[in-house]
């Protein structure tokens, strides 16, 4: 389980961490390099690096420099095998991941036969959010031509869209994706997009679809 790193008394941990004379990590099985392995396994959602070197104690700098020799040394870089999970940073920070190679069985094993994937309809929905963002409830009906209420719910339940703003002239809620769609992307920000945008028609051109869709 990942733990909350605020200190009771509302002061930063990680200072107090840092300066810990009790803590040194080389003396632990593995060192360093354990030390983060260790954190990374049982983290449950992505470690910025600044916290990771609160933790051990240890300079930014030169946690940032190990964990990007450990990525290379999972990913098979250094002379030993690829590995079949992979430590990537994504626009929230480091986690372990399963291998992308993989993919196909790690979904056999998980699904065992039971689809939990996104419906085409979400996924359709999804696209337009991360092309067209920030965007609203109903500028994604106007490009999709039907209502995506349920849709956006799923979306929001997922993870996967926030509410980002409100529309400054109709004062709709506005909608982005997330730092967790990018992780489960593989990307760390939204320049990593395939060049699709141009197939979507554009919000400008369909904002008079807009209140017909909302009248449905």
């Amino acid at each position: 389980m990942t733990q909350d790193t605020t200190a009771r008394d509302g002061s930063d941990p990680s200072a107090s961490a840092s300066d810990d004379p009790a803590l040194d990590v080389d003396e632990l099985p593995g060192g360093l390099a354990a030390a983060l392995e260790s954190i990374l396994m049982v983290a449950e959602t992505p470690v910025r690096t600044e916290r990771l070197a609160a933790a051990v104690a240890r300079p930014t700098a030169e946690v940032a420099e190990l964990l990007a020799t450990l990525a290379a040394e999972y990913r098979g870089e250094t002379g030993g095998r690829p590995r079949g999970f992979e430590l990537r940073e994504g626009a929230e920070g480091w986690r372990v991941y399963s291998s992308r190679e993989h993919a196909d069985v790690v979904s056999r094993f998980v699904l065992e036969g039971q689809s939990s994937r996104l419906s085409q309809a979400a996924l359709e929905t999804l696209a337009v959010v991360a092309y067209r963002q920030p965007v609203t409830r109903g500028q994604i009906s106007a490009v999709r031509g039907v209502n995506v209420d349920g849709v956006v719910r799923t979306l929001l339940a997922r993870g996967l869209v926030a509410e980002v703003g409100q529309d400054p002239l109709s004062g709709a809620v506005l909608f982005g994706t997330t730092g967790e769609f990018l992780d489960r992307m593989g990307w760390s920000s939204l320049d990593e997009l395939p060049p699709l945008a141009p197939h979507l028609p554009g919000i400008e051109a369909v904002g008079d679809l807009t209140d017909r869709v909302l009248r449905q």
